[in-house]
């Protein structure tokens, strides 16, 4: 920039002219635009724009999200009365710690101006009974409140999504029993004693993550997980996306899934019990349509292995497995996937005593006919590791690629004497590329 063009561009600055660097784009923008930028503020940051000029002094108000987070009475009152839309879009009220009354004037207000999107933080306060009974309903996020309803009427036509965090847990059913639409449940609610039923023909994708309070206590040697009971049944016929998270139930039970497509499970079974064995594979049995599976049984006990081994499961559409179990198992489960193409085995381990029929020389190597890629995670050098590696290596007659991603933990010399080793593996397919990545 020329000296002179700069002393011009001083002048304008002292006499309050725009220059190109300055002009403000931002109010070139129609009122639409900006409202839709101002939806995704907090309401009082959004009304605090009404200060910067004439043309702002009420677009705030014609904002179709409104978002409370821990306003006073008073604060929220002034938005209720100069708020002019009669429609509101999302109604968010978080971190509220106020009386009960003014959480039901605040779901009364979003209600009779038709909202469709509600999600409400609200510190153990209890929700008003309209909530339940909102026509124009169609997304519902509920944390921290104190009960659902166990009885009463429960009516809520257009609702499609509902996530409940940390609430109490009675109620699911006569709350599921009015949602006719419903096609996503998110659940995440830590437990001792109770049942959780999910009963929906609607519901499409069904999160769960149930987790014991006594988990802290998890590491003392004599920690009793019988202490955390619960029981936990579904029944989503429908369902075509399942992901579940449990730590502790000792009852688990679920009904037919023939539209399931994808299922990410992640099960602790640290109880050696036959019986919750005997659900815990019927349970797995149910995913048998999975076209995408991700299992976690890291912590099967001998009565789960005993269960397996009694039991033929098919998964005749599985095309891709994550998995995480003792070593042998891992193999073992290749047996019911006859169209496999995509396999990744997560830290997988050896788990002492745990031999018999999860021998790999006793899997048909025409499982893996269609498996074309693989990936092992958390290698360590260990010898069960290089005997999977070895045997994938040999038995995949069309795999195209092997990922190895090595744990960090390993010494120079470690990681080249195993390198050195798997070089050596026959191979099945002559295109198969093997790759190495530090993890």
């Amino acid at each position: 920039m020329g000296e002179e063009q700069h002393k011009r561009i001083q002048r304008k600055l002292r006499h309050g002219e725009q220059t190109p660097n300055s002009v403000d784009r931002l109010s070139d923008l129609p009122d639409s635009v900006l409202c839709h930028i101002l939806s995704f503020l907090p309401t009082k940051i959004s009304v605090a724009t009404s200060i910067l000029a004439t043309r702002w002094r009420f677009l705030w108000s014609y904002v179709p999200n409104l978002h409370f987070h821990h306003d006073n009475e008073d604060c929220i009152n002034s938005v209720f009365l100069l708020h002019r839309l009669q429609t509101i879009n999302t109604f968010r009220l978080t971190d509220f710690r106020d009386e009960n009354d003014q959480v039901e004037k605040c779901i009364t207000f979003a209600i009779e101006r038709n909202v469709k999107n509600i999600d409400i933080f609200l510190c153990m306060a209890n929700l008003p009974r309209c909530i339940y009974t909102c026509k124009t309903l169609v997304d519902l996020t509920i944390n921290s409140c104190d009960l659902l309803p166990e009885s009463g009427s429960v009516f809520l036509p257009l609702l499609k999504k509902l996530h409940l965090f940390y609430v109490h847990q009675n109620g699911y059913d006569t709350l599921l029993s009015g949602c006719p639409v419903l096609e996503e449940l998110l659940i995440y609610s830590y437990t001792d004693y109770a049942s959780f039923k999910i009963s929906s023909p609607t519901i499409k994708r069904l999160l769960i993550d149930l987790h014991s309070a006594g988990d802290e206590s998890s590491n003392e040697p004599n920690f009793d997980y019988k202490r955390c009971y619960y029981k936990l049944e579904i029944n989503t016929p429908a369902l075509v996306y399942l992901n579940l998270a449990d730590d502790s139930s000792q009852h688990i039970k679920c009904g037919p899934l023939d539209s399931l497509i994808e299922a990410n499970i992640h099960i602790e079974g640290y109880i050696d019990d036959v019986v919750y064995a005997r659900y815990l594979v019927e349970f797995i049995d149910r995913l048998r349509n999975a076209k995408f599976l991700k299992l976690n049984l890291s912590h099967y006990t001998k009565s789960i292995q005993s269960a397996f081994c009694a039991r033929t499961i098919s998964f005749r559409n599985l095309v891709k497995l994550e998995f995480s179990s003792d070593c042998l198992f891992s193999l073992k489960f290749l047996e019911y996937a006859d169209n496999l193409e995509i396999l990744i085995l997560e830290e997988v381990h050896k788990q002492r005593a745990m031999t018999g029929c999860m021998e790999p020389e006793q899997v048909p190597t025409c499982r893996l006919s269609r498996l074309r890629t693989t990936k092992l995670v958390g290698i360590k050098g260990n010898l069960y590791e290089l005997e999977i590696i070895r045997y994938l290596l040999r038995n995949a007659k069309v795999m195209e690629k092997m990922e190895i991603v090595y744990s960090r933990c390993l010494v120079p010399n470690q990681k080249i004497n195993m390198l050195e080793e798997i070089s050596t593996f026959q191979r099945g397919s002559s295109v198969c590329e093997v790759r190495y990545l530090q993890g």
